[in-house]
């Protein structure tokens, strides 16, 4: 399943479900609402939530890094690394900032 986040503000930004439904959760939605929408009201803290949902993730990424020179595993580095919740995030966090700037609203599932 694919989730679209639109606005006039920008490109869509197109997701695959689950990591969609855990953006729209961290957003502070309901991520079993097929469709939804972040108003010009809301998009202030949905962009703080999603900033520091991303800071957290850096951080614990940094702390894995550290335990993990010990033991490298070079079979999960390059492109066979896993895409973190930072990376997977940073497109939606600038639709946000777009659409706060132009203020209009971010919706999905329409």
């Amino acid at each position: 399943m694919l989730i679209t986040f639109k606005s006039a503000a920008g490109a869509d930004v197109i997701m695959f479900g689950d990591i969609a439904k855990k953006l729209v959760a961290i957003l502070g939605k309901d991520p079993q609402d097929a469709k939804g929408i972040v108003t010009v009201e809301q998009l202030p803290d949905a962009i703080a939530r999603l900033r520091a949902a991303i800071d957290e993730d850096k951080a614990r990424q940094a702390g894995h890094a550290q335990d993990d020179e010990d033991e490298p595993d070079p079979e999960r580095r390059g492109m066979a690394a896993p895409v973190s919740l930072a990376q997977r995030a940073w497109p939606l966090l600038d639709l946000l900032q777009l659409s706060q700037k132009e203020g209009v609203p971010v919706v999905w599932g329409v």
